[in-house]
């Protein structure tokens, strides 16, 4: 893009107005606006692009103030490709939804030599060659994204959405500084043009965000994936600049030609390796120096399989390579399906796997009773991170697998993200490894263990083992039910441990002069945990019912249930066959729903809670409950783009509507985000459920 003389010249002219700031606090002329402005793009180009800066940090923030202070002055000499114009204004709540110019189609997947051959001979078959040239280039695991420009100028951007729509995100996209503002297409003869990509947060923009997290006490992002996901959705673009994302552009999809611009021969517009060419050379970080160009199979799977073995020296993560055609007039002529391009495939990575020695089974209590053994294992890194630890699930798992203590054991993250066994290696044993014996006793209160018929699990029935106490008040002061803020996992173990705390009511009537001399508890922190414990009792009743930890009430049908009644203590009277009545209450749940209320001790624990000032009424009957979307049924399913989940059944719930936990006749609206799976499938078949997207539900909500 920038010759030796060019970059030569720049630089010149970069020493130059370095010299002059210190003289002059702002310019005055378009064409000294111009070349600074062109200045700026040049270092931008080497930094992000590139990644070899001529300039540091200090000196290209004193000429982009220099130009911002002189764009503020005189807002004539501001022009859309201005390095100043990336900082756009706060968004509102709602991004538009707008059409791609080309469907963005998913790509059809392959995980072997033999699926990659296969898609060899069908490609032969619709061309009628013999031998085909492919590109290939990594498959980036980050956010799609559409580009729009004319003439040269940057003036839409959009998320993948359902491929036919997605959200416009324009100001976010201009925070990306390897994404140009301006491009010269025209100098190829182009005029309008829509080039595709994939938004990513490299491993070290991760971990250094993280950083900055850590230190303002708010919680690290999951992974790099989600985290450039979620940051295309901001409603803030000062919040997008933060993350340092990048991004690489990797196919022209649709452009329009100057009929009378004899650049709108190029060659480099007649295969998809040259495309990348033309992104590069037009500033753009393309795959260019990642992508290969080959003729046959045998070279893309060779190319592939080295590739897939260098994956994790690479700056940013990749979960597969993509392999097209590299003849625009063949991928035209092999054409497309309803649901991905022929002419494209791409080839997945194997979950990454590594041995490890299983050194022993520690079985942990869960909160209602489920014995879970957990597999101690030799530390082993895999995929960033180091696990030592992976749940075997069920004594069914273990013989399923053919475990024993002291086997090698092939591990795998499933998706890059869970930890699993794969198998054990019987071949390796040396005669020394041991059974696994599940135990008979509860290992924390030596209860007799007992299993359902229907069921995998063993289960401590003993409601006052300590290790379901500990963990039933860990769930009631967690943040999805009653929210108790300082009053974290670890508290609730070192209160119970000292004796401060024996059971969920215990909570409300804590010795605060006992914990006052604890490390670590100052005033403060004790003013702060005893106003979080205070507002709980203000919480609504759904959220006591979820945090009580009834076995199978989600959040969901905790909010059916407090819907359901005046009083939490109606449900004494209430048989299994009238709970059944219930939305999305089926045999299973009413059965534990009318345990769980014809246990004294768990009626005595209820009665004290309401003496101690909780709300077991249901207010919202008492006050007539009412809104505009009162009768309406909603469902979620897929990423929402502009709300979290639980913020759009809130809002839902806010005016009125009811929320479900599946498909039925008895649901109204199925509000579809990206990615959408089964439930979209099902809801199609059933006629009066109206399918909508999230902006048509937030429309629903602001006309009521």
């Amino acid at each position: 893009m920038y010759s030796s003389g060019l970059t030569q010249q720049l630089q010149s002219a970069t020493s130059h107005w370095l010299s002059k700031i210190i003289q002059q606090s702002f310019i005055d002329t378009p064409e000294e606006c111009q070349q600074l402005r062109k200045i700026l793009q040049f270092h931008e180009y080497r930094y992000y692009i590139l990644n070899e800066p001529l300039v540091s940090d200090y000196e290209y923030d004193q000429l982009y103030k220099l130009l911002q202070r002189s764009e503020e002055k005189n807002p004539l000499l501001i022009t859309p490709d201005s390095p100043t114009q990336r900082v756009g204004s706060s968004l509102n709540s709602q991004f538009t939804t707008v059409s791609h110019l080309v469907p963005m189609l998913s790509l059809d997947n392959s995980y072997n030599a033999d699926d990659l051959t296969d898609f060899d001979r069908k490609a032969r078959e619709l061309t009628g060659l013999d031998e085909i040239e492919y590109c290939i280039e990594p498959k980036f695991d980050g956010a799609s994204i559409s580009l729009i420009y004319e003439q040269d100028q940057l003036v839409r951007a959009a998320t993948r959405g359902d491929g036919v729509e997605g959200e416009e995100i324009t100001n976010n996209i201009k925070q990306i500084r390897s994404i140009p503002l301006s491009a010269s297409f025209s100098s190829f003869g182009i005029q309008q043009v829509e080039i595709r990509g994939e938004v990513i947060m490299s491993k070290s923009s991760f971990d250094q965000y993280n950083q900055l997290q850590a230190s303002r006490n708010l919680p690290p992002l999951a992974n790099p994936r989600n985290a450039a996901s979620g940051s295309l959705r901001m409603k803030d673009p000062k919040d997008v600049a933060e993350r340092g994302l990048d991004a690489f552009l990797y196919h022209i999809s649709f452009y329009t030609k100057e009929s009378n611009n004899p650049a709108a021969a190029s060659p480099l517009l007649d295969t998809h390796g040259g495309n990348l060419s033309l992104l590069w050379e037009l500033g753009f970080r393309s795959p260019e120096k990642e992508k290969k160009v080959v003729k046959g199979i045998q070279g893309v799977i060779d190319y592939c399989t080295a590739f897939e073995a260098g994956r994790d020296d690479l700056p940013y993560e990749i979960d597969g390579m993509v392999v097209k055609v590299n003849d625009l007039h063949l991928q035209e002529k092999m054409g497309m399906t309803s649901h991905h391009p022929r002419w494209a495939i791409a080839f997945k990575f194997k979950a990454r796997q590594a041995t490890t020695k299983l050194r022993g089974i520690e079985f942990q209590v869960g909160r209602t009773g489920a014995v879970t053994p957990v597999a101690k294992l030799d530390p082993v890194y895999l995929g960033g991170v180091t696990v030592s630890s992976i749940s075997v699930h069920n004594e069914e798992y273990i013989k399923e697998k053919d475990l024993k203590i002291g086997d090698t054991v092939l591990i795998e993250r499933a998706g890059d993200v869970i930890p699993q066994i794969v198998k054990s290696m019987p071949e390796l044993r040396t005669g020394t490894e041991e059974n696994i014996l599940f135990p008979k006793n509860c290992p924390v209160c030596s209860s007799l263990l007992f299993k359902e018929e229907t069921e995998a699990v063993w289960r401590c029935i003993n409601i006052e083992c300590e290790a379901q106490v500990v963990e039933r008040i860990i769930h009631f002061v967690s943040k999805d039910a009653m929210d108790i803020k300082s009053f974290g996992e670890a508290n609730v173990r070192k209160f119970y441990e000292l004796g401060l705390l024996k059971d969920i009511p215990g909570i409300y009537t804590l010795d605060f002069d006992k914990i006052g001399v604890l490390e670590g508890f100052g005033k403060k922190s004790l003013d702060n945990l005893r106003t979080a414990i205070e507002a709980s009792k203000q919480q609504p009743l759904y959220r006591l019912i979820y945090g009580l930890g009834i076995r199978f009430v989600g959040e969901t049908t905790a909010k059916t249930l407090a819907n359901a009644v005046e009083h939490l203590l109606d449900y004494q009277t209430k048989t299994e066959e009238e709970l059944q009545q219930l939305e999305d209450v089926g045999i299973k749940v009413a059965k534990s729903i009318y345990q769980f209320f014809s246990n004294d001790q768990n009626i005595q624990m209820l009665k004290q809670l309401e003496s101690l000032g909780l709300q077991l009424k249901n207010t919202k009957k008492e006050n007539g409950g009412s809104g505009s979307l009162q009768g309406q049924t909603f469902l979620f399913t897929g990423t929402l783009t502009q709300l979290k989940r639980s913020e759009a059944e809130a809002m839902a719930e806010a005016h009125g509507g009811q929320i479900l936990s599946g498909v039925s006749n008895k649901l109204n609206y199925l509000v579809v985000g990206e990615d959408a799976g089964s439930k979209l499938e099902k809801a199609k078949k059933i006629n009066s459920i109206k399918i909508i997207s999230e902006a048509e539900f937030l429309q629903l909500v602001a006309a009521q």
